[in-house]
């Protein structure tokens, strides 16, 4: 919810119960005139005089102050005062006419603080309910002021200020906890996109780190192989048929790797085996291609590894791999896979030439790696020198 729906959804709230103030002016309204006609004081005239006057109240109201009031965030505060000023201006004629007009304040009092700000109501409370005072000044002298100015009138002005100033803070209130209901509701929107956001971009990196471990290391091979092939032509073509038959062997499994990517599903060597079976396989193709000889060695269950940390240590497995036959010149392998009640711990060693294993160093193939080790909680260590490579993956089970 943006801060316009906000807007609109409090003002609907409003709009919702304001019939509650027409239904208090109505009443009020009708009763008032029904006690200036019945009262008998004052000529007939006057009397029905403060009645049409108290009819043009109402349609001061219905037609120019109600719409005032409700539409304040639109009209601003001038249409309010307007429509203040001429409630004053005919309720003092109201009550010139006949005093008993000046019932008319418990309809009024709450309309001045709905159209004025709190200090110009406050005043103008103030004024309204010393006009019966006024009027009895006008018409009485000093004589019919002292009838009518007492406690009453003091208890009456002190009342509906106080009333007034209340409501005044409660709708204050209630405006401040809409303004931050918003704001929660700006920041909700902000922190969901900002999710999605980051959302976005994991997928991303998640996608590239699949699509480094499987296809590009399969290409890779591909090239390796059909190299070697060629070099045969002309001097072993059953050596360069094999070499060429494994190349077929790798793209059927590189398109297998490619579907279950698009499938989004786990890696295909482990759909149709076990963790220690995908690792042999792996293994066994480095030897078939490069003629380093390979070694592999299992402990602990590995039936019981949840799918998320086999596809981590089967992606590293392939990535260690992939670096020997690339880099390394090695001429013996060896990977090791402990399964603990607590940590399985992947260990790849090789003899090779060794590299600088400075992570700012790195290439995408470590990275992803890194990356996904510290999803699953674990930690990647790598050590290299001119003896060889050591790469070490702890991931709790």
């Amino acid at each position: 919810m943006d801060e316009q729906t906000g807007m609109n959804a409090a003002r609907d709230a409003w709009l919702r119960w304001y019939w509650l103030w027409d239904a208090l002016f109505a009443i009020v309204s009708v009763a008032i005139a029904v006690i200036i006609v019945t009262d008998g004081v004052g000529g007939p005239l006057r009397r029905w005089a403060a009645v049409g006057v108290l009819a043009l109240m109402a349609a001061w109201y219905a037609g120019y102050g109600r719409p005032a009031i409700t539409e304040e965030v639109s009209a601003g505060q001038d249409r309010g005062r307007i429509f203040a000023a001429g409630l004053v201006l005919l309720l003092m004629a109201a009550v010139a006419l006949q005093g008993g007009a000046s019932f008319a304040l418990f309809a009024v009092c709450p309309l001045l603080f709905m159209s004025l700000a709190l200090r110009e109501a406050v005043a103008a409370v103030v004024l309204v309910n010393l006009l019966p005072v006024l009027a009895a000044l006008v018409e009485d002298g000093t004589g019919g002021l002292l009838a009518v100015l007492g406690p009453g009138t003091v208890f009456t002005t002190a009342f509906g200020v106080m009333v007034g100033v209340w409501v005044h803070q409660i709708v204050s209130q209630s405006e401040q906890r809409a303004d931050l209901i918003r704001e929660l509701e700006r920041s909700r929107e902000e922190v969901g996109r900002l999710s999605r956001e980051a959302g976005v971009a994991a997928e991303r990196s998640r996608l590239a780190a699949e699509i480094h471990d499987t296809l590009a290391q399969g290409f890779t091979s591909l090239v390796t192989l059909v190299q070697a092939a060629e070099s045969e032509l002309d001097h072993d073509t059953d050596k360069a048929r094999g070499h060429l038959a494994l190349a077929a062997r790798t793209a059927r499994e590189n398109l297998g790797e490619a579907r279950a990517l698009v499938a989004g599903l786990m890696p295909s060597a482990l759909g149709t085996g076990s963790l220690d079976e995908a690792i042999i396989r792996q293994v066994e193709r480095l030897a078939e291609e490069t003629g380093v000889r390979c070694d592999h060695r299992f402990t602990g269950d590995l039936a019981e590894l949840p799918t998320g940390l086999e596809v981590v240590l089967l992606r590293a497995v392939q990535e260690a791999l992939t670096n020997v036959r690339r880099h390394s010149g090695a001429r013996h392998v060896r990977v090791s896979l402990d399964v603990t009640e607590a940590t399985v711990a992947l260990r790849v060693t090789d003899d090779g030439r060794g590299f600088d294993p400075d992570p700012a160093t790195e290439g995408f193939g470590l990275r992803g790696m890194r990356a996904r080790a510290e999803q699953v909680g674990g930690r990647l260590a790598v050590h290299s020198g001119a003896g060889g490579t050591t790469l070490e993956l702890e991931v709790p089970r």
